[in-house]
């Protein structure tokens, strides 16, 4: 009985459909497109209230673009998204406008907005005649929002785009309607995990801090952790498995070195290990076959071959009679005394002197001469072969022991009673030896919980960065008590990365070993870790529509390109105060200064 035995699903995205004409307009306002722009996964939809929009964002799609070669798929362009269907294949060719979690490479991302605006069906001739909400990374480089804002009003013609922050969103969709709350947020994606300090509603972006680590470092570790254990199944453990078992069988552990020494029990390894079935075809195991059958495919193979030599013998000797044929045209110009005819033909052949022509013609001729006997030597022996290969069998058939042999074996049957049950049944003891399905799978213990883990520990890949809790206590450590204890009452969880079963209870665990005895601090979860920054952009959208201190509209970007408008779930603007630098006038001098005042004392003291 199979106990734990899971089969991988392989999902293969299927294409998404070009949907009808979305709502044009809200009341006397055009209706607004929501884009929550994740390095995993893009969505998109409208933000229509009540159920016009759907429970969920119409469109979403992972984030990468595969641009084929120019005889690939027909020629029919870069594919994106769901349309690639399966992303191994094309793994080799994935390319993503995502650098960490800040897009840096525009041209893709248009590829993706292309995707987006005509897979929802936005109508307008010409260009995008909808507002835009749209969600940055934290602290984005100004940069890249100014390129991501030139492609929007210079390409698509935008009338106006709100910037926001994603778990900033989410964290707003989850408080209490009209609300001014302070907390900490944690947020861990595909690619970085934040840690985002809320005070009276607004971020405090100079003490937010960032974790190069996310989802996709796990599957990574993963990847190399199964390769490393199953060598002899190095192709089969792709990245998109890895993916599936992080987000079905992998956990946290609420204390990783006590989860540890539970997994060296063995009852309680063989309880919850996870056994990852690999697909298999029981065809191609050659142990299978009988004798008779591995003696016919060993014969059908050897007449193969021989068919294979057959022909190529007989393209070489076509193509030497051929020669053989141009030469002795040749020659027979010489003899007809067409000598003029004859020089130009010895040019064209490459060759100084009719007695070169003459060596030349008869290594040919015994060249092919020599083919044609080997050509027929190897069908007369095919002949024979097919011939003496049938009655072999029927000759050794009839031939029975006599009795004198009989009384021979018998004498000898004491010495080789051991051996004689392996020669007289191999076929039937080699099939139940070797489970093809067991050798088959992967069998996943401790894997499930060191691959999360490293968001906790970076040090277990060998990354110099500090944990959620080291961090956590860091930016705890840069406010006052009684501010700390505002921001724990309520820690917020979001992002894809926070989904593993035991992530709540690990933060709970972190927190009570370094707040003060008896202190208080509540910790919570996003409903919907995923989709709540679509939907809390959805509602921001809705509320604001007609604020215009929250949009960036096309006056105001031809005025100001680099322009950013603040809003309770935007970034901030934060002044860098870079030193001046001194002219090189004045470093020169002081550094003469200093060398002169060096020279000095020493010749003092000299």
């Amino acid at each position: 009985m199979a106990v734990n035995v899971f089969q991988f699903r392989d999902a293969r995205a299927a294409p998404d459909p070009v949907l009808e004409a979305g709502p044009v307009a809200h009341g006397p306002l055009s209706v607004p497109l929501v884009l929550d722009n994740g390095s995993f996964q893009a969505r998109a939809g409208w933000a229509c209230p009540g159920p016009d929009a759907g429970p969920e964002p119409r469109l979403q799609f992972r984030a990468v673009c595969a641009r084929g070669r120019g005889g690939a798929r027909g020629g029919t362009g870069p594919q994106v998204g769901n349309a690639l269907g399966s992303l191994e294949p094309l793994r080799w060719m994935l390319r993503s406008p995502f650098d960490r979690n800040v897009p840096v490479n525009l041209e893709l991302q248009e590829l993706l907005l292309d995707y987006s605006f005509q897979h929802l069906g936005v109508s307008s001739q010409g260009c995008v005649d909808h507002p835009i909400v749209l969600t940055e990374a934290v602290c984005n480089p100004l940069y890249s929002r100014q390129m991501m804002s030139e492609l929007l009003f210079e390409c698509y013609r935008i009338p106006k785009v709100a910037y926001g922050i994603d778990s900033l969103f989410s964290f707003y969709y989850n408080r209490p309607k009209n609300s001014v709350s302070s907390g900490l947020i944690i947020s861990s994606g595909y690619q970085c995990t934040h840690i985002l300090p809320i005070l009276e509603g607004r971020l405090d972006a100079k003490n937010c801090k960032r974790i190069n680590l996310g989802g996709s470092q796990a599957a990574g570790y993963l990847q190399r952790l199964l390769q490393l254990k199953y060598p002899g199944h190095l192709a089969a453990i792709t990245l998109s498995r890895m993916e599936e078992i992080l987000h079905e069988h992998s956990y946290i552990a609420e204390d990783y070195m006590e989860e540890l020494e539970k997994w060296r029990c063995p009852d309680y390894y063989e309880n919850n290990v996870h056994k990852m079935q690999l697909p298999f075809s029981s065809k191609l195991l050659g142990s299978t076959l009988t004798a008779e059958e591995k003696q016919e495919r060993r014969q059908q193979q050897l007449r193969r071959l021989q068919e294979l030599n057959a022909r190529r013998r007989e393209e070489k000797l076509q193509l030497d009679q051929e020669r053989l044929d141009r030469l002795l045209y040749v020659q027979e110009l010489l003899e007809d005394g067409q000598m003029d005819q004859f020089h130009k033909a010895l040019i064209e052949l490459n060759m100084d002197s009719p007695e070169e022509l003459q060596s030349y013609i008869q290594k040919l001729s015994s060249a092919v001469e020599q083919a044609k006997q080997k050509i027929l030597q190897a069908e007369v022996n095919l002949e024979v072969d097919v011939v003496d290969s049938k009655p072999e069998t029927p000759e050794l058939e009839p031939l029975e022991p006599t009795l004198e042999d009989m009384d021979g074996v018998n004498d000898f049957e004491p010495l080789f009673s051991e051996e004689a049950p392996e020669v007289e049944k191999p076929v039937a003891t080699v099939q139940p030896v070797f489970n093809l399905a067991a050798y088959h799978q992967l069998f996943v213990g401790t894997e499930r919980i060191r691959a999360p883990e490293i968001i906790f520990q970076p040090s277990l890949i060998g990354e110099e960065q500090a944990g959620i809790a080291e961090t956590l206590q860091y930016i705890l450590d840069r406010y006052p008590k009684d501010v700390q204890d505002t921001l724990v009452q309520n820690v917020f969880l979001t992002g894809g990365n926070v989904m593993y079963p035991g992530m709540k209870a690990r933060i709970e665990r972190e927190l009570l070993q370094m707040r003060p005895f008896q202190s208080s601090f509540q910790v919570q979860l996003a409903s919907n870790p995923v989709l709540d920054a679509w939907y809390g952009a959805r509602d921001w959208a809705l509320d604001h529509l007609e604020d215009n201190g929250a949009w960036v509209t096309r006056k105001e970007y031809e005025e100001k390109v680099e322009y950013l408008k603040e809003h309770c779930a935007s970034n901030i603007y934060v002044p860098i105060r870079l030193p001046k630098q001194a002219s090189r006038a004045s470093d020169a001098q002081a550094s003469s200064r200093g060398s002169g005042g060096c020279g000095n004392g020493t010749g003092e003291q000299a």
